[in-house]
């Protein structure tokens, strides 16, 4: 009889256990999923199309948004309406909020976070694996383009790489040099609108 009661209490404390183990690993998920980090904008970066901004006023939420630069340039705020942000650093956009704001606010106070990066791109072309567009969220080189592109097709030599800069400006750019270690000032840093040529 004993063995019996002994044998029925062990069953209902593993039943009473279950749950609470099998939501222990949902618990732990949750807790450890964490924000994707916001980028860091390069020293030259100013506010482009696409770009995803979050505009916050400290004393005003009724006009805190989250914004995406629309084509044109611009950004729509509740009572503000639009407002030119591409060409802008965010530090100049906070100021132009400010001065439009105060129209409305007794000393608004803002903050211009940039979300998201995807206004800077640089262009590869030619023989590689995956020749396209491909987003500038930090500092890329030439050899970090290429090897994001899929790296050279087969049997191209990469001697004759080109960059192609806005001005019309061509830098050239010797892959099998950089590789093994020669001449590595032509693996120059990329900027915005850059176009590598693979011949």
């Amino acid at each position: 009889m004993w063995t019996r009661i002994a044998l029925s209490i062990v069953v209902a404390c593993l039943a009473a256990g279950t749950p609470v183990a099998a939501n222990q690993p949902q618990r732990a998920a949750s807790g450890s999923a964490a924000a994707a980090p916001l980028p860091v904008p390069p020293p030259d970066y100013t506010i482009g199309p696409d770009d995803k901004l979050s505009i916050v006023f400290w004393k005003d939420t009724e006009i805190t948004s989250e914004v995406v630069v629309r084509p044109d340039g611009r950004i729509s705020l509740p009572l503000l309406n639009d407002v030119q942000a591409a060409g802008l650093t965010p530090e100049q956009l906070r100021e132009r909020l400010l001065v439009a704001a105060a129209k409305f606010f007794a000393e608004p106070a803002a903050t211009v976070v940039v979300k998201e990066i995807n206004s800077r791109h640089v262009f590869i072309t030619g023989s590689v694996e995956k020749p396209g567009s491909y987003p500038l969220k930090g500092p890329t080189t030439v050899l970090q383009l290429i090897a994001t592109a899929g790296g050279l097709r087969e049997f191209v030599n990469g001697k004759n790489i080109v960059v192609v800069r806005r001005g019309n400006t061509r830098i050239k750019f010797n892959y099998r040099d950089v590789v093994s270690g020669k001449k590595l000032s032509q693996n120059i840093e990329l900027r915005p609108g850059d176009t590598v040529i693979v011949p």
